[in-house]
């Protein structure tokens, strides 16, 4: 037979961050006693005596995932570690030690490192985790940073995606969109600037969604929360990719179904005059907007009296038999398939 000189060619964008993962990783299998918990969670499990590692990696590139025009390196460093920790947390674990590597080209001087690790320093300090180890080397295309972070859970207190079962509450903590608002302000300025480089523009009243897309703070208090109000999540994952996005990834580990309802849906303020600005849905900020990096959980209708009334967490919806879907109930009771249209790393 002749041999095919134009084998098929599958674009990585067709099939997302995950499928991409999945795909690469569906033949491998753990084979170490020590290995609880592989690829397809938000961090990884090791098993050590009475006591479970877990471990959670991310590569962050300038232009794919930020951009130094606009984003401070001090910010950079802490928002870096941050968005790992948040893994952790999102495991019912807490984090310990991380690891820092850095890649960068010729046109960063010593200080611009030293700005960045001012940043990364802060983050340790905040949360109590030891910076151990990393590795630095030179790049062609500015600059890469990678994150592994490392904590602890007792065995058996671990959290997954997979557990939810059918009529358990979805819980969220804080409130969603203004990450993805403040990266629009940023946007807007760095064009206005290419326009006008002498223009001051005055963001005071910004201050919170800047903040919440330069400087995310993960939920190490909800952890901390959950433990003295004596409530274990049936699932729970971290919401960096948008709403809709982690709902979906909860359904398809635990197999069920949901409806969330969109009234529910918690909104700052802020996050509601900015959507009005930009002339942007509130909801589909919230759905698909991504960084917000609250904890999404899920809990047994009997925990509920737990958590009632509690500030820190809203209760938007429950889940459903698998058979059923995932849907939003909008506020005009209206039944629509949920759809993940978060950020796509591979588009």
């Amino acid at each position: 037979m002749l041999e095919d000189k134009s084998p098929k060619k599958t674009e990585l964008s067709s099939l997302g961050e995950f499928g991409l993962i999945e795909h690469l990783t569906r033949n491998f299998s753990l084979e170490q006693s020590t290995s609880v918990k592989g690829v397809g969670d938000d961090a990884a499990i090791l098993q050590f005596g009475d006591r479970q590692s877990v471990i959670s990696t991310d590569l962050l590139i300038e232009g794919i995932h930020f951009d130094l025009s606009y984003v401070p390196l001090k910010h950079l460093g802490y928002k870096a570690v941050v968005v790992n920790l948040s893994d952790i947390y999102a495991m019912n674990a807490m984090a310990t030690q991380i690891t820092v590597s850095v890649a960068v080209s010729n046109r960063f001087p010593l200080e611009a490192l030293e700005e960045l690790y001012e940043g990364i320093a802060s983050a340790c300090a905040i949360y109590n985790v030891d910076l151990v180890g990393g590795d630095t080397s030179s790049s062609t295309k500015g600059m890469l940073i990678s994150v592994t972070a490392i904590g602890e859970v007792e065995k058996g207190n671990a959290v997954y995606r997979k557990g939810a079962k059918a009529n358990d509450l979805l819980v969220v903590t804080g409130d969603l969109g203004a990450a993805y608002l403040g990266l629009q302000v940023l946007e807007r300025e760095k064009e206005v600037y290419k326009v006008n480089p002498k223009n001051q523009p005055d963001l005071s009243m910004y201050s919170y969604l800047l903040e919440r897309q330069l400087k995310p703070e993960a939920r190490k208090d909800i952890i901390e929360l959950l433990q003295k109000l004596e409530v274990r999540p049936t699932s729970m994952i971290d919401i960096s990719d948008g709403l809709s996005s982690e709902i979906l990834h909860l359904c398809k580990q635990s197999e069920v179904g949901c409806n969330l309802f969109e009234e529910k849906i918690p909104l700052d303020p802020t996050v509601i005059a900015g959507c009005e600005e930009f002339n942007l849905d509130s909801s589909l900020v919230a759905l698909s907007g991504g960084e917000d990096y609250e904890l999404l959980f899920t809990i047994g209708q009997d925990d509920y009296e737990k958590i009632k009334g509690n500030p820190n967490f809203t209760v938007i919806g429950h889940m459903t038999e698998a058979k059923e879907g995932a849907h939003l109930i909008t506020r005009a009771n209206t039944k629509l398939k949920l759809e993940a249209q978060g950020w796509n790393a591979l588009n």
